[in-house]
């Protein structure tokens, strides 16, 4: 290897999803990733635990974020409302990040194992969601309830957001999403 050069962590996320997208997950060794890093085997395991957990490396920071956001909401805000301030901080973390999400969501589709750890990492955001909900004073049912849905609005949002002719911010679109779901729980068929 050559003299050390910064951001091992980047580096190493950029080449795996490289290489994910080039010649799929399963065919892509931690040593691949690493050599196209430029770094070694060993360097790759103090930053990642597995070559999965490089597509999920930041579920606790977008977790933490979203939790922060809706406890944080103003204690007038209904539920709905909490849970919309904490989409609108998520979207803010995404703004530039719309190729790599894209790239990113191509490799989980491609494979069953990484689906399964994606909706693990939407249970548990929702969980994390709902306990909040309840510490603010939703009732049990409301909170869970309340919660499933946010996580539903945040996947749809972000499934449209990362089409490959969206040009919406990720905010706008979680809000519609949003909106939409809140006109099919009075009655309507939804607007879009």
């Amino acid at each position: 290897m050559g003299r050390w050069e910064p951001n091992a962590h980047g580096r190493l996320a950029t080449a795996a999803l490289e290489l994910y997208n080039e010649r799929g997950y399963e065919q892509t060794t931690v040593a691949e990733i690493a050599g196209r890093a430029g770094l070694t085997e060993r360097t790759f395991f103090r930053h990642y635990a597995d070559k999965r957990e490089v597509l999920f490396a930041g579920s606790g920071e977008l977790q933490e974020l979203f939790v922060r956001a809706v406890a944080d909401a103003p204690e007038s805000a209904t539920p709905i409302d909490a849970l919309a301030a904490g989409l609108d901080a998520v979207s803010e973390t995404f703004a530039d990040l719309r190729e790599y999400a894209r790239r990113r969501q191509n490799v989980i589709t491609a494979n069953p194992e990484l689906k399964e750890r994606e909706l693990i990492k939407l249970a548990s955001i929702s969980a994390a969601l709902a306990d909040t909900l309840r510490r603010r004073g939703v009732a049990e049912s409301a909170a869970s309830l309340t919660a499933e849905a946010g996580v539903a609005v945040f996947k749809v949002g972000f499934e449209r957001w990362i089409v490959a002719a969206e040009e919406r911010d990720m905010a706008q679109l979680m809000r519609e999403s949003l909106d939409e779901l809140k006109a099919v729980i009075v009655g309507g068929r939804g607007v879009w």
